[in-house]
């Protein structure tokens, strides 16, 4: 009830404690298409699924290479990625100028996460209205990181944002177990598994045969490996990969519940072995 009188500025707090300003710049963030981030014990992987804002323009650049060993993903505001983007670029090239070293990404986390934070303080400027996932690699192995409208940032094992994301996080807690141990190519086609339940329900219906028609971006990072945007070649290889891997998983679903005898029914149970009799000597008067 309060929502139209104390939004007009970063810097008012409702009398229920809330910055609207940064409630909006969250909900930007569930307006943009989902994106998903995934790691291994080698690799970190980015997933994102670009859909053209209308009928007759192409689709947006949803992840931006930031250096050799990082790279985001977006989802929101385009505008203030670019920003943050060129943020991150100036800082990684200052540091390996003066270190001769790459930026440790927990530190350039917590750089930005400061930068990020300024903007919900003061009245001239606004939230940036952009959630990210950040894909790096330094000494520590890989990272994903979670970068939110709002200054916090997480570190996480596996993540989705943006419109439509639970089904996506669903799938992503479902096989968390397995991601430490998959190889590159099993890491890259759960990520795209994943992206897959982030479809609206019509498209989903359209695509549900076939991978293959999906538009999404995917990038790579690891050890040995230096930040990668896939060509268009090769995300048709792992769509490809990855609708064959959802097969086999299927079928071989279907035939451990032939296996498994049928619950219930009509049919009366076996039954089972009946105690055994004991003599019990009993005292009489």
């Amino acid at each position: 009830m309060f929502r139209n009188q104390y939004d007009s500025d970063v810097t008012i707090w409702s009398p229920q404690g809330r910055l609207h300003q940064v409630e909006y710049a969250m909900e930007a963030v569930k307006l943009g298409t989902a994106t998903v981030g995934l790691k291994s014990a080698d690799y970190a992987v980015l997933v994102a699924l670009c859909k053209p804002p209308s009928e007759l323009s192409t689709s947006q650049r949803k992840i931006f290479s930031i250096d050799d060993h990082l790279g985001i993903s977006i989802a929101g505001i385009t505008a203030d990625a670019r920003v943050l983007s060129r943020y991150l670029r100036s800082e990684c090239l200052s540091y390996k100028h003066a270190y001769a070293a790459s930026y440790p990404v927990s530190r350039l986390m917590t750089n930005l996460g400061n930068k990020m934070q300024a903007t919900t303080q003061r009245y001239d400027r606004r939230p940036y209205g952009v959630g990210m996932l950040v894909a790096g690699y330094d000494d520590k192995g890989p990272h994903i990181y979670q970068v939110m409208p709002s200054a916090n940032s997480f570190s996480c094992k596996a993540m989705s944002i943006g419109s439509r994301s639970q089904s996506a996080r669903t799938y992503l807690e479902r096989h968390l177990a397995s991601f430490k141990q998959c190889s590159k190519d099993e890491i890259l086609c759960h990520g795209i598994q994943a992206i897959r339940g982030s479809l609206p329900s019509e498209e989903a219906a359209k695509k549900e045969e076939s991978l293959a028609q999906l538009n999404i971006c995917v990038a790579i990072v690891g050890k040995n490996q230096p930040f990668k945007i896939l060509t268009e070649e090769e995300n048709t290889k792992y769509l490809n990969m990855a609708d064959e891997l959802a097969g086999s998983v299927i079928h071989l679903k279907s035939d451990d519940d032939d296996d498994q005898p049928p619950q219930g029914g009509d049919e009366p149970a076996e039954p089972g072995p009946s105690d055994p009799l004991v003599d019990v000597p009993m005292d009489l008067p």
